[in-house]
């Protein structure tokens, strides 16, 4: 086995404490000679770390096939003294790859107790929006202005460790060295990724909110809340997206949300139907209290589908029950409504729920 271990230049790109102290991360990433834990093998380890006041990167790499076993036997006693591992995919290769190359080689090492933290993963919710081709890490590296000097995907490079065992030639060597090496090298250099996913994280500030009239295609027109924010954190570019709800784009420390307003009469149901009278030909419920005073003929008891009251005016959708009272086109439909009133979003823990829910999940 041949150990290399060298000072590491970390960017100061993303608050690394969002993640977990950095004393305690453990950035790692392997190269394999397969997709398969059960046959094929572990060739490469790489690893970054911060001690001693200084960042630094070590890798094992099996020169020979009998130093796989090596390999493990070093890496794992060495991450027992961190937290949280830091990789790209590893929850869906590299951990159980690992796992089953112990097993088949009759180590008894395994994960417990350490915290998996997986970019790919937090990512995952936002490649649309990103407008991101796949999720390789490469992609997100062009996607941040990153281009490294590695023309070669871990898969192309089998070919080149089995040739360096049968040669040891130095410039295999280095090729595989310096794939692994820039696959760490880029893993803090995309963490500013995460400031997309990080939304909302901290205190949102509404700079300005206001009702607008918006004309479709046809000119038809239709009233919508524009909000605008402005948000902790420094996005790296410019995105935008749509929901069923909004179309919304973010950039620099701002944030846009254009809402569609229900310009309707939606029905209001009260939850307990058996208080209430349904009037038939106000096609709406009454309390009993006052019910009593209308001709029987006039009334019935209310179902949990007709114990409701109609109001017209403009409505905001909501997630979930964040204003009171609750409306909705019709008892069964999903869809919550609250009636538009200006102030609404005075609260900021309301206002971090509601701009939430038109983010990526």
């Amino acid at each position: 086995m041949i150990t290399v271990r060298r000072p590491f230049s970390f960017p100061s790109a993303y608050p690394l404490e969002r993640l977990g102290p950095p004393e305690k991360l453990l950035f790692f990433d392997i190269e394999t000679t397969g997709f398969s834990g059960d046959h094929d093998h572990l060739y490469l380890i790489g690893c970054v770390f911060f001690r001693e006041g200084t960042w630094q990167l070590v890798q094992w790499f099996a020169d020979t096939p009998q130093a796989e076993a090596e390999l493990l036997n070093t890496f794992f006693p060495f991450i027992k003294d961190f937290c949280a591992l830091v990789h790209f995919n590893g929850d869906g290769f590299d951990l159980p790859f690992l796992l089953k190359r112990c097993h088949a080689l009759g180590l008894p090492h395994d994960f417990e107790g350490l915290k998996s933290i997986d970019l790919y993963r937090l990512i995952r919710p936002w490649r649309k929006v990103l407008g991101l081709e796949n999720l390789k890490q490469k992609t997100l590296e062009h996607f941040l202005g990153i281009f490294r000097e590695d023309p070669y995907c871990g898969g192309q490079l089998i070919e080149v460790y089995q040739d360096y065992l049968l040669t040891h030639e130095t410039a295999l060597y280095d090729m595989l060295m310096l794939h692994n090496q820039e696959d760490l090298e880029g893993m803090p250099l995309i963490l500013p990724i995460l400031y997309y996913c990080d939304l909302p994280r901290g205190e949102l500030i509404l700079k300005e909110e206001a009702v607008l009239t918006q004309t479709a295609i046809f000119g038809e027109t239709a009233p919508c809340l524009s909000l605008t924010l402005e948000i902790p954190d420094l996005l790296p570019a410019k995105i935008s997206w749509e929901t069923p709800f909004s179309s919304c784009r973010a950039w620099e420390n701002r944030l846009e949300l254009l809402i569609r307003l229900a310009d309707t009469e939606l029905k209001h149901f009260y939850p307990n139907y058996k208080d209430y009278y349904y009037l038939i030909y106000e096609d709406q419920a009454v309390h009993k209290s006052v019910g009593t005073f209308v001709e029987r003929e006039a009334r019935k008891k209310a179902t949990a589908q007709t114990c409701f009251v109609r109001k017209r005016g403009l409505f905001l959708p909501q997630p979930g029950p964040l204003w009171s009272p609750e409306f909705k086109k019709d008892y069964r439909d999903r869809q919550l409504y609250a009636r538009y009133v200006p102030g609404m979003f005075d609260h900021p823990e309301i206002l971090t729920s509601y701009v939430r829910s038109f983010l990526p999940s």
